[in-house]
């Protein structure tokens, strides 16, 4: 699995207006071509995949 993107070119203003930016990566970035990644959160394995529709799904 390829390290996070972390260009500042790629944050958007957050649009609720606090002023704060988020990290944003296109599923191309994410997967670069796989249909499935795996994501470490709180010690805790998550695997997300594309469907054959090309819809998300995440699961634990």
């Amino acid at each position: 699995m390829n390290p996070p993107c972390r260009d500042p070119r790629l944050a958007r203003p957050d649009p609720g207006g606090s002023g704060a930016s988020r990290k944003r990566w296109t599923s191309g970035d994410l997967f670069d071509g796989d249909q499935e990644i795996l994501i470490e959160h709180a010690g805790q394995e998550y695997r997300l995949r594309i469907t054959r529709q090309g819809k998300l799904i995440l699961t634990k």
